[in-house]
């Protein structure tokens, strides 16, 4: 069965026609710039561009940068927060793109797609740690293959801020970090995760997962961690496997 995946991010939209049998993207991927102020009106209409580029007219999901309980919004840290607490986001991208659209929180959605199809495969006994690391950290943590949803690790308090004021991908390139700077970085929030959590195992997803040779050398922590089979996809194809489930 086919769907659209879309994954909202800080910076970017993007969307793609997904397979959710084998987790292939069946089209190119494409991108739209995250518009600013990053409001609901704005990103809905961004989301429908992206339907419309594709001619959809299915079944769509949406992995969103914030917590999304019951189709409602709860915070959007990383996009205009205030607008977007209490919008019925499941509602407003509907009528926007004129197709069903179930959202959920995007770590959410790259975990699904990962432990489903990916890295995560096979790997559903004890605790899986899903980590997407890019504007912000989005996290999603599986019990015996079980989802606890909206899971904000990346606004645990590290050293006086968020952790992904510290950790998160963009912090290498605002702070012209080297892959060890940031790599440092990245470990110290990984053991102050691990010694909340301890998971068994923690998938790293995002832009920098395809360069996840560069910085794992100078991670030091317990449980084994790999990179997202589906790398930057897998919030999209997440996203669709969502969506051709539930609606």
């Amino acid at each position: 069965m086919e769907a659209f995946g879309v994954d909202i991010g800080g910076s970017g939209i993007k969307g793609a026609i997904v397979n959710c049998t084998t987790g292939e993207l069946v089209s190119e991927r494409f991108r739209i710039a995250t518009p600013i102020p990053a409001k609901p009106d704005p990103i809905a209409t961004k989301v429908a561009e992206l339907v419309r580029h594709f001619q959809w007219s299915g079944k769509v999901g949406c992995g969103f940068p914030g917590v999304v309980r019951h189709s409602i919004v709860y915070d959007a840290a990383n996009l205009h927060n205030k607008s977007w607490v209490g919008q019925n986001i499941d509602e407003l991208f509907t009528k926007a793109t004129g197709c069903p659209v179930k959202v959920i929180n995007d770590a959410d959605s790259a975990g699904i797609a990962e432990m489903r199809l990916g890295a995560g495969k096979g790997r559903e006994a004890g605790v899986v740690l899903m980590l997407t690391l890019g504007t912000g950290i989005g996290s999603a943590i599986f019990v015996n293959g079980n989802l606890l949803p909206n899971v904000e690790f990346g606004h645990l308090e590290l050293d006086g801020k968020d952790a992904e004021k510290r950790a998160a991908a963009v912090v290498k390139d605002d702070k012209k970090l080297s892959w060890e700077e940031w790599g440092g970085c990245l470990n110290h929030y990984l053991q102050y995760v691990e010694s909340l959590i301890y998971p068994d195992l923690i998938i790293v997803g995002g832009g920098v997962s395809s360069k996840f040779d560069q910085f794992r050398k100078y991670l030091n922590i317990e449980a084994e961690i790999i990179p997202a089979r589906f790398l930057n996809n897998a919030g999209i194809i997440g996203a669709a496997i969502i969506a051709a489930e539930t609606l």
